[in-house]
């Protein structure tokens, strides 16, 4: 691990006014994905700015029915929320399914959207990765690319987003506050704030430098029945080879988000129309354009096995 300054902010402003003013600056909270790309050196920030003690760790009503969840909500809180529990419990779901007790009780809500790939090519700093050192190759195309991504990838980058709240946010039209250096607030359509790789993957969001996310906001609740299933190769805290996470109504009607085969939460509104079709025809608009890799080609078949799973659980 390389040496590093520390600082403990007071506000958000400070926080961001400071990492703003210092390139290699990161924010730090639960650390417990930072923390591990410090030790390998995969991240090497010149400051850590300690922001646990800035408040944004309450959850709080909206006047539109809706939740707002500061940026420092513990994963444990969060999932144990009674109205998460009640009016949004795909966020449940997707939270327990993600990490162990442990690890929830230090990831927060912000740092759960802004955690990096796990792909181990990524990790491996004996190995050529775009994402981590631009311009150098991506070692997962000709490797073992069995878990990474099938849709939304490019010729430079085929690694997966690898948080599973994330797919229940994007599932839920969840909106992301943020604040600037200069004192701007903006809002980010949580769909908009992960960037395909393209040519850049080591540009993984919209965000400024120093611009710090100080809440994430949900929409009124939508009802009907939420879920959130999640297949790996082991039953005990893996990442997703494939998880869906649904809100299916009565009428058989609703939305569908997925996870663990693209660089961001993947969801195709248009592919929801057709819920009442069946999972074959959700499948085959949901992962339109998809270019699996020479191991992954399975995860197409498995997505439509999982949603059609979905709704019979949900309309049984």
């Amino acid at each position: 691990m390389k040496s590093f300054a520390y600082e403990r902010a007071l506000s958000a402003q400070m926080a961001a006014r400071t990492a703003h003013d210092r390139h290699q600056a990161r924010f730090i909270a639960g650390g417990t994905n930072l923390l591990d790309l410090m030790k390998l050196e995969i991240e090497q920030p010149s400051d850590l700015i300690d922001i646990n003690h800035i408040g944004m760790d309450t959850i709080d009503d909206l006047p539109n029915g809706g939740l707002r969840i500061g940026a420092l909500v513990k994963n444990t809180a969060l999932a144990a929320h009674p109205r998460i529990r009640r009016d949004y419990a795909v966020i449940t779901r997707a939270i327990v399914a993600g990490a162990s007790g442990q690890i929830r009780n230090r990831a927060t809500t912000a740092g759960n959207l802004l955690q990096r790939t796990r792909c181990p090519y990524f990790y491996d700093t004996n190995m050529p990765c775009n994402k981590r050192t631009p311009d150098s190759g991506c070692a997962a195309i000709p490797g073992f690319n069995r878990p990474l991504g099938v849709i939304g990838t490019s010729t430079s980058c085929i690694a997966t987003h690898p948080s599973d709240m994330a797919v229940a946010l994007r599932l839920l039209d969840a909106n992301v506050q943020t604040l600037k250096a200069d004192g701007t607030r903006r809002t980010i359509v949580l769909a908009d704030l992960h960037t395909l790789p393209q040519e850049t993957p080591h540009i993984e969001t919209i965000l400024d430098h120093g611009e710090i996310i100080t809440s994430v906001d949900l929409p009124p609740p939508i009802g009907g029945t939420h879920i959130y299933y999640k297949v790996r190769d082991r039953a005990s805290y893996a990442f997703a080879l494939v998880s869906i996470a649904a809100v299916i109504q009565p009428s058989g009607t609703g939305r569908i988000a997925v996870g663990g085969v693209a660089p961001k939460p993947w969801r195709v509104e248009e592919a929801e129309h057709l819920l009442p079709q069946g999972a074959k025809s959700v499948s085959r608009t949901l992962m339109h354009g998809a270019r699996p890799a020479s191991m992954n080609g399975f995860k197409l078949t498995l997505v439509e096995r999982t949603i059609d799973l979905l709704i019979s659980r949900a309309l049984g």
